[in-house]
Order: C-alpha cells, then structure tokens, then sequence
C-alpha cells in the first residue's frame, strides 16, 4: 500500500530536504523515525527539495508499506518521536500510482522579508531596511505570468529537461513590518524563486527598470538576472493533488 505524508518543518537545522553524507537532512530524520516506529527499512519519496535553510509550511513525501497503518496512532508517536522542528499533519492512504512529486498540480512559496530588525525572525525571515518601490515590484511580478521559460533564474548545471514552468500568480504584499512575496506554478526550479525575488529587489531599488526585467528573462541568462536572496525567508507553503482535499 502507498501513504502519502503531509509535515511541515522548520528548515533552520537541516542541510535541506534530501539525503546527504556527514550533513541532517529533513529526509533522513523522517526515514530514521518511520523505520523505528514501523519496525521495517522506510524510504520516504518527496514531493520535491528544499535547499539548506528553507522552510516548508506543508510538505508532502509518500512511502510503501505492505500492512494497513493505525493513521491516528502513527501519526501520535511519529510526532512524539520526531524533533520539534518537523511535525506530521496527516497521513492519507492512496492508490498504489499516486506520486507525490509528479503529481502535484500546483506548488506555492512565500518569501519573507522583514523591514524592521527582530530578533525572534533572524532565521525565519530575511531583515533587509532599504526602502522597496512595492508598486514597481507588482508590476514586474505581473510579467512573470506572460513568460513560461525562466531558465534565467535557474540555477547553472542543473539536471533538468526543460526550464519552462507556468506562473500562475506572483504578488508582494505588506503585512506590518513584513513584505511577503507569493508565487504559484506548476513546477519551480532550483533556486528560481530566489533568484526571482533578487531580481525584484533590484527593480524596488531601481537599480533596473521593467524592461531590464524583461530583458532578463528574455535573455535565458542566469548571470544577467539578480543575486539569490537568503534561503532562511523562504517558505513552501502549499502543494495541491487531484485526489487529496485539506
């Protein structure tokens, strides 16, 4: 039987989502706790990675298991097993095909910037004091959606078929002393949300205009693009599926 897991983490202490040697991983903790509980050898599939630093408010990984699961009373001791900083919301059973990383429809993170120094958001948001054109930072983030190719803001030598992804909505928003950026695709790749979000600092600097934003992008160049912003304020914070409903 297949189960998918929905969790959520607070990235600060792992070297991302994925195994790797001689460095904590999100991944591994998870296969650490399943096979303890479980009393079997568990590999979690993700639904995707997260760099070093970058938080999930909702993760989905899913796992293969041959005996029917106690949902409510694995879900109980996995949340009493696991670190505080990893928490597991549900558990669902599902067909024997789903796959949480190729059937995902929509994906969303949020970038948080905080514009007034806290000492309770340094590794939860980035503190940046220079004053953003907001306004200017919408507009070109509207543009985004015109485009569907963003090898630009991918990260060079990656492994990928196809840097095409569709936008379906980027915005900035200020909530107090914090500005939130919001963007949804189907598909992100690796580092394009922050290196997107550098970008558009530049533009709310007024160090580029809009047409250097599209000229960025047009250009399929990662080095003309902008510097990648800390991973610490980057969240996912939705993944959607046909068959699952919150």
């Amino acid at each position: 039987m297949r189960y998918f897991i929905k969790l959520a983490y607070n990235g600060t202490p792992y070297h991302g989502w994925q195994i790797q040697p001689n460095a904590a991983s999100v991944q591994e903790t998870l296969n650490k706790a399943f096979s303890v509980l479980l009393y079997s050898e568990i590999s979690l599939m993700g639904a995707g990675r997260t760099d070093t630093g970058v938080h999930a408010r909702e993760m989905y990984a899913h796992f293969d298991f041959e005996t029917p699961l106690d949902i409510p009373k694995l879900i109980h001791k996995l949340n009493s097993y696991l670190p505080k900083d990893i928490v597991i919301y549900n558990i669902y059973a599902v067909e024997e095909e789903a796959h949480c990383r190729f059937d995902a429809t929509k994906r969303t993170y949020e970038y948080h910037i905080n514009i007034f120094k806290d000492a309770f958001l340094q590794e939860q948001s980035w503190y940046f004091n220079q004053s953003l054109d907001i306004e200017l930072m919408n507009e070109a983030a509207q543009l985004l959606l015109n485009y569907t190719d963003f090898q630009c803001f991918s990260k060079v030598n990656t492994d990928v078929n196809t840097f095409d992804c569709s936008i379906y909505e980027a915005y900035w928003k200020k909530e107090e002393n914090k500005l939130i950026f919001t963007i949804s695709a189907n598909r992100f790749l690796r580092n394009m949300v922050r290196s997107i979000v550098g970008t558009l600092v530049n533009i709310g600097l007024h160090k580029i205009n809009i047409n250097d934003f599209i000229a960025i992008i047009e250009s399929k160049n990662r080095e003309k693009a902008g510097f990648s912003v800390p991973a610490h304020g980057l969240y996912l914070t939705k993944i959607e599926y046909p068959y699952i409903e919150d």
